[in-house]
């Protein structure tokens, strides 16, 4: 326990304690801080107290305003760090719950802060990893007989997306104008986007940097592993039809990808492990792990719209639904010695379930257009329209304690008039 009150319904108990930048408007400056129950502690404050072997050369760490330097420390690190702040939040430890003057400048009211993006990102890469929403998009577009690719059960598909466009929590979103062909028989026109869509996401980043020619192994994945946050990776459905063949995703993607600003930790996450997904057929040598790394972490999205007193629950998911581990991702994609830098973005790719209140796109929610999605108050939706807004959230729990990520939310704004 610890002495900061933390309601039953936080995110955030002393065994999330998930890493943030943040800054408020007494103080503009960006800096490090965790989050416990409903407050932050400005590690910039207290870093003198992490006085570990491997951090007590490292304090000035805390003082940076994003997390690529500490992502870099690596595992060593990351547990001494946790451990450390564990104990001097711990409701027995008088260290800092006793020092009136610490606790008054070390401790930010949630709601007095503003959330940034938690690192610089130089690259972020997308992945396909969900085999129940790879399965559905095929059937829409090339009937259940070739659903999945044939590469598909055999590599963790994905794609190089576009760091520069990756915001936090919160940040409005343009609908994008773009080329669309929604006649076959006619030209391509230009103009707004008409489907826009979401993708319940996952993403992770990554840690200390491996030299350009050097593969991570997946016995050593882990350790290149910080932590995760929730995405939504909105997509510009009907361009992305006419430009992603034969290159892939372009337009259809750059132009927003939303994250949730509190990064949870790996060893967070760890007491929520499950078994992998059954892979048949059975991956490639490089690519083979026994150790469990699906974690139960149950999703939700909802929409809230001009008509709605609250929110409405469109999707409830689960990140265990994933077929390709984290650690095959990052083994796949460095085996060609691709070089990583601490605070890379790793994305999961869609997550969807089995059943059709779990899918995690509207295309496949409406099911191409031809099933309306029924929100309350009668109020129907198949893409998005200008003012929605969405709202993910995800958390772990189990015997009385929950470990969550907070919201991932973003709003529509209109589209630019480039006629």
């Amino acid at each position: 326990m610890s002495f900061i009150y933390v309601s039953p319904e936080s995110h955030f108990p002393i065994q999330n304690l998930p890493y943030g930048i943040f800054s408020t408007d007494d103080n503009p400056r960006h800096r490090i801080g965790v989050a416990i129950g409903d407050q932050i502690l400005d590690l910039s404050v207290v870093k003198s107290l992490f006085t570990g072997v491997v951090l007590q050369n490292q304090q000035d760490v805390f003082d940076q305003p994003t997390l690529n330097g500490f992502m870099g420390l690596g595992r060593a690190a990351w547990k001494e760090a946790r451990a450390t702040l564990q104990k001097i939040l711990s409701s027995n430890e008088p260290l800092l719950k006793d020092n009136a003057d610490l606790r008054s400048r070390a401790f930010v009211d949630q709601g007095q802060a503003t959330m940034h993006l938690p690192a610089n990102i130089g690259d972020y890469t997308d992945f396909y990893s969900s085999k129940n929403h790879a399965y559905n998009v095929g059937v829409m577009f090339r009937g259940p007989e070739n659903a999945l690719m044939p590469n598909w059960t055999h590599l963790p598909v994905g794609y190089h997306g576009r760091a520069s466009s990756v915001v936090v929590s919160g940040t409005p979103i343009r609908r994008p104008n773009g080329q669309t062909r929604a006649d076959e028989s006619q030209p391509p026109v230009f103009g707004k986007c008409k489907l826009l869509d979401i993708e319940l996401e996952m993403a992770f980043f990554t840690g200390p940097a491996t030299k350009l020619g050097e593969p991570i192994p997946i016995d050593k994945a882990e350790d290149h592993i910080f932590g995760m946050v929730l995405m939504n990776d909105w997509s510009a459905r009907d361009i992305q039809k006419w430009e992603y063949v034969p290159l892939g995703p372009f337009l259809g993607k750059n132009f927003g990808t939303t994250i949730s600003p509190w990064v949870v930790t790996m060893d967070a996450l760890k007491p929520f492990a499950v078994p992998n997904q059954k892979q048949d057929p059975k991956p490639l040598p490089y690519l083979c792990h026994e150790d469990p790394y699906c974690f139960d972490i149950q999703l939700e999205v909802a929409l809230n719209c001009d008509g709605l007193s609250k929110p409405s629950t469109i999707c409830k998911s689960n990140f265990k639904y994933m077929y390709w581990t984290m650690k095959q991702q990052l083994a796949h994609h460095t085996v060609t010695g691709c070089n990583t830098n601490p605070g890379d973005l790793l994305a999961s790719g869609t997550i969807s379930g089995e059943t059709e209140d779990s899918y995690g796109s509207l295309l496949e929610l409406c099911w191409k257009g031809t099933k309306p999605i029924k929100l309350d108050n009668d109020i129907t939706r198949k893409f998005l329209q200008d003012g929605d807004e969405v709202i993910m959230t995800g958390y772990c729990e189990k015997d009385g304690c929950r470990v969550g990520f907070g919201t991932c939310t973003g709003k529509i704004l209109p589209a630019l008039d480039l006629s």
